[in-house]
């Protein structure tokens, strides 16, 4: 059973979070539907995270195990057509190698958060940062933030299941 590698972009507005949910849209659930629909095969995709609700996706790898040796440029097309209503797009697909998991191979997690600080609302990034009217004191952030600098112990805030091999 050949496993593909996919990098996948998506707008996350219209959906609940990437994680599949019974009855709300969700990412997962509609890169699962696209995947019935070029093969008909009904999978549960593994991702390398998750997003909330409204939260975008720019470079997000996941893996789908299908029973048929595909070529991966037709899993990513096929995908693409059947995703093609969905801010949701299939970038690249590769067959992984070994025993390659999207969750438990990746080495990082990056995040970017950006904020538009100026009085008029903003028309292209709508929706992709967060509108500040009011001045910020780049200073006292900076002076806050440092805080977060360094090697932390986050025990408390780890799931009783958590799978992570440290808290650090």
């Amino acid at each position: 059973m050949p496993r593909y590698r996919l990098l996948i972009e998506y707008d996350g507005r219209p959906y609940h979070g990437f994680q599949a949910q019974a009855d709300l849209p969700s990412v997962q659930g509609a890169i699962e539907r696209a995947v019935k629909g070029f093969c008909g095969e009904t999978l549960r995709l593994q991702a390398a995270g998750r997003t909330d609700t409204g939260v975008h996706a720019t470079g997000q790898v996941i893996h789908i195990d299908l029973a048929k040796d595909w070529n991966p440029e037709t899993v990513r097309n096929a995908l693409n057509a059947h995703l093609v209503t969905e801010p949701i797009v299939i970038l690249d697909a590769q067959v992984a190698e070994g025993d390659w998991h999207a969750r438990f191979s990746a080495k990082e997690r990056r995040y970017l958060y950006r904020i538009l600080n100026r009085m008029a609302p903003p028309a292209l990034d709508q929706g992709r940062v967060w509108h500040m009217k009011k001045p910020l004191d780049a200073q006292a952030m900076h002076e806050a933030a440092q805080v977060l600098v360094g090697h932390h112990d986050f025990t408390t805030f780890r799931d009783l299941g958590c799978q992570a091999k440290s808290p650090l």
